[in-house]
């Protein structure tokens, strides 16, 4: 049995309350309504993950007092998924002190301020929606990024703890290092919670899923097209391109679903070793792909994931270069639609 039933199929909600540019309430009370959350309901998928950034609920000049206004976005979104029967995933994505996108102004691992402020933050959750069943689930923290894994190792711990003294069984999901890799998962503490998911991003091979990513310096301006799948041909250009090039962004003369299975592998590995459960909390493709291999590269994870009963969430509903939606909430590819939200 699947310890994360009704979770198998959904869709991020970034761009809302995370990663938005201006803080203008304009941008807050618009970008996801109701509307949203039925269309998202009738594709068929079970739940949402709702990126959250902690200034939306907190500022750094008030610590530890809580926005009532940012607060009511999040329990809107809650009402809106209970009333249309979609469940949700509370992530947050960007913690005092920490932003996956600002590695070298963070400071959470080394400011024991910054941990109490992270630890409180968890606990008014856990305090709000303490009465919640489990259609809510809490996300850590989206995408550590640190040398190795033995100070997120201790701060993740200090977290659930946190939240077990308020909410006994709400259900956590807890993250790897460097960015959620498959890889890093086994380098997580075992900690004793029966309500413990573990999860990972999957947006391999990087070069084909971020190709023209204007945020990425060696593959804005990619002067070749990947495609999905692809063999011989393309991997003659990948090999005249420069050492660093390569040293960044790996392909094989052959990427095609064996080559997803292989990357996936030390996520299958690790939940059958620790027998746990796993889900996939982010995957996608740039809207610069081309659309056809947009499609077959959604269809090959959707079908791996299914297949070894992992739930999932695409990047993204809304714009943010991955989206399933135009800024006016119109459907981009109806076939995408159909993959994404598959059981």
């Amino acid at each position: 049995m699947n310890k994360f039933e009704g979770f198998m199929a959904g869709v991020n909600l970034g761009g809302w309350i995370s990663q938005y540019g201006e803080a203008k309430k304009e941008h807050f009370d618009s970008f996801i309504r109701e509307e949203d959350i039925a269309l998202i309901a009738s594709w068929g998928m079970d739940h949402v993950r709702l990126p959250i950034d902690y200034m939306v609920l907190e500022d750094d000049d008030r610590p530890f007092e809580y926005k009532e206004e940012g607060f009511t976005y999040v329990d809107k979104c809650i009402g809106w998924c209970e009333k249309h029967k979609l469940n949700i995933i509370l992530d947050l994505h960007r913690a005092p002190g920490y932003f996956f996108g600002t590695l070298k102004e963070n400071s959470l691992f080394e400011d024991e301020h910054m941990q109490e402020r992270f630890i409180s933050l968890w606990q008014e959750f856990a305090r709000r929606y303490k009465d919640n069943g489990k259609n809510v689930v809490f996300e850590l923290l989206n995408e550590i990024v640190e040398p190795n894994s033995d100070r997120w190792n201790l701060l993740s711990r200090r977290i659930i703890e946190g939240i077990r003294e308020i909410d006994k069984n709400r259900v956590i999901i807890i993250g790897g290092n460097h960015y959620n890799s498959v890889n890093t998962l086994c380098e997580l503490d075992r900690i004793p919670d029966d309500n413990l998911i573990y999860t990972f991003h999957f947006y391999e091979p990087h070069i084909f899923t971020h190709q023209k990513a204007s945020w990425e310096e060696h593959l804005k301006d990619l002067d070749i097209e990947i495609t999905y799948p692809s063999g011989e041909e393309l991997y003659n250009k990948y090999l005249v391109k420069s050492d660093e090039f390569k040293r960044r962004y790996i392909i094989q003369e052959t990427t095609d679903k064996e080559y997803l299975r292989n990357f996936l592998k030390p996520a299958i590995d690790f939940a059958k070793e620790r027998k746990v459960t796993l889900y996939c909390g982010e995957y996608g493709v740039i809207d610069k792909a081309p659309m056809e291999s947009n499609l077959r590269w959604h269809e090959d994870i959707s079908d791996l994931l299914r297949e070894h009963g992992i739930g999932r969430a695409v990047w993204t509903y809304k714009l943010m270069s991955f989206p399933m939606v135009d800024k006016s909430s119109q459907v981009r590819n109806k076939g995408l639609i159909e993959i994404v939200s598959k059981k």
